[in-house]
C-alpha cells in the first residue's frame, strides 16, 4: 500500500498577517456590502499582497468554523433545555447522544479518508465499536441481577414480618411488583 497522506492544517498569507489586521478582514467579512475584490484592494494598499481569492478562501473557512461553533452552541442550548425541563434526566445520555450525532457527521463527510484507511484499522474501529456495545449489554445485565437480589431479599425480609397478617402481605406483595415493574421499566430503558 503507499504512504498515507497526513492531514495538515491550513495556512494562508492571511493567517500569516498581525492579529489586528486579521480582525480588520473579519470585520469586513462580516460587512455584505464589502467585496472580496475590495478587501484585496484594502490589504494591498496597507502593504500585504493578498488576492481576492485568497481572500475568498480564508472567508468560507471562517464561515466553516463559525457554522460549527454555531452548530455546537445550538446543541449545547438544546441539552441545557431538556436538563432544566428534566432535572431527572439522564444528562450524561443525552450528552453522549450530542456527541454520537456529531461523530456522525464527521464520518459522514470522510469518505475520502475511509477509502485510504488501511483494513487492520477498518477491523480495529469495527471491534472497538462491537466491545462497547457488548459492555453496555453486560453492565445493564449486571445491573438487573443485583436489582432483582435487592427486591428477592426486601421481599423475603418484608414477607418474614408480615406473615401473620395474609391480607397486608398480599398487598406488600403487590406493591412490590408494581415497584419493581417501574424500576425496571424507567432504569434500564
Amino acid at each position: 500500500m503507499g504512504e498515507q497522506r497526513r492531514r495538515t492544517r491550513i495556512t494562508s498569507k492571511i493567517d500569516q498577517l498581525p492579529e489586528g489586521i486579521k480582525n480588520e478582514i473579519d470585520d469586513l467579512l462580516l460587512d455584505s456590502t464589502v467585496t472580496y475584490a475590495e478587501i484585496a484592494e484594502y490589504l494591498n494598499t496597507r502593504g500585504y499582497e493578498i488576492s481576492k481569492s485568497a481572500v475568498g478562501r480564508y472567508a468560507i473557512r471562517q464561515n466553516s468554523v463559525a457554522s460549527r461553533l454555531k452548530e455546537a452552541q445550538e446543541r449545547t442550548k438544546v441539552l441545557v433545555k431538556a436538563v432544566q425541563q428534566n432535572p431527572d434526566l439522564d444528562y450524561t445520555q443525552a450528552g453522549m447522544q450530542i456527541l454520537m450525532d456529531s461523530l456522525i457527521e464527521r464520518i459522514s463527510l470522510a469518505q475520502e479518508e475511509f477509502d485510504d484507511m488501511p483494513l487492520d484499522k477498518a477491523g480495529q474501529l469495527i471491534t472497538a465499536i462491537s466491545r462497547t456495545n457488548a459492555y453496555k449489554i453486560k453492565v445493564r445485565t449486571d445491573i438487573k441481577n443485583k436489582l432483582e437480589l435487592a427486591f428477592e431479599k426486601f421481599e423475603e425480609q418484608l414477607m418474614t414480618s408480615v406473615k401473620n397478617h395474609p391480607d397486608l402481605a398480599k398487598k406488600l406483595q403487590d406493591i412490590l411488583v408494581e415497584a419493581k415493574e417501574r424500576m425496571f421499566e424507567e432504569g434500564l430503558s
